[in-house]
């Protein structure tokens, strides 16, 4: 089964409130095809929930979610993700008793692949991150850098034309933040889609992503390249409170 590439994967006017808290309140977002955006923000500014909404997890209470100018708001996850909308979670959610060929063979069968097939673009896509030599090893005994890895190629077994990766580098030290940098950077050029990348190590944020979109309580307080946002005073404050130097978040 083929499926055309899309190009573009937008949230419009998004909000989302669960009871009277408002988690996200009218957010506008746009992820292209061979583009890497970052999406930060303080602890609770709605980014988790950004991406549950963008891969039909959560419902938008208001606004939509469109996909080439289509509306998609209503799909589950399940039809999200044949659509075209892959992603990994915070917790790698890998099925342990499995090789991490295995793992990554069933998001290929899921796609419409034969088995045959799924096995082939699962254990090119392993050689790719470097694995090697290693598909037949079981998940359980894989380190907690390696889990975070194979999550996300589980996302790209998918062959998605957006792969939306939430806090892949949450607890990893420096060595395995800079494998991980190289694997998100030759994401797209490799796979041909979009990368929308939450996370707190600005480390790994700055050094792989061409725009920032900055949310805060809900809403999105700014957007531009890493350089724009890493001297925006605003950032700063949200981030550092008001007193934030102007080198605070400097790499």
């Amino acid at each position: 089964m083929t499926r055309s590439r899309k190009q573009l994967l937008e949230a419009r006017g998004v909000h989302v409130a669960f009871g009277g808290i408002r988690a996200l309140g009218g957010v506008d977002l746009t992820l292209r095809s061979g583009q890497i955006l970052g999406l930060i923000g303080p602890n609770g500014a709605g980014k988790t929930t950004m991406v549950n909404v963008l891969s039909g997890f959560q419902r938008p209470t208001e606004g939509r979610i469109e996909m080439d100018g289509v509306d998609v708001s209503a799909l589950s996850p399940r039809r999200m993700a044949q659509a075209g909308v892959g992603r990994s979670f915070q917790a790698a959610r890998l099925f342990r008793d499995l090789t991490v060929e295995e793992n990554l063979a069933v998001a290929g069968i899921g796609t419409g692949l034969s088995g045959r097939l799924a096995a082939e673009r699962a254990r090119d896509i392993l050689d790719w991150i470097g694995y090697a030599g290693r598909h037949d090893q079981r998940c359980d005994s894989l380190s907690y850098g390696d889990e975070r890895r194979i999550s996300i190629a589980r996302a790209l077994a998918l062959h998605p034309s957006f792969a939306l990766l939430d806090e892949p580098a949450s607890g990893m030290n420096d060595a395995e933040c800079d494998a991980l940098m190289a694997v998100i950077s030759g994401i797209p050029g490799r796979f041909g889609c979009g990368v929308l990348l939450i996370e707190h190590n600005m480390k790994v944020i700055m050094g792989v992503c061409e725009r920032i979109h900055v949310l805060d309580g809900g809403r999105s307080l700014a957007e531009g390249t890493p350089q724009e946002v890493r001297h925006d005073p605003v950032v700063r404050r949200a981030y550092l409170g008001e007193k934030a130097s102007n080198d605070a978040i400097a790499i």
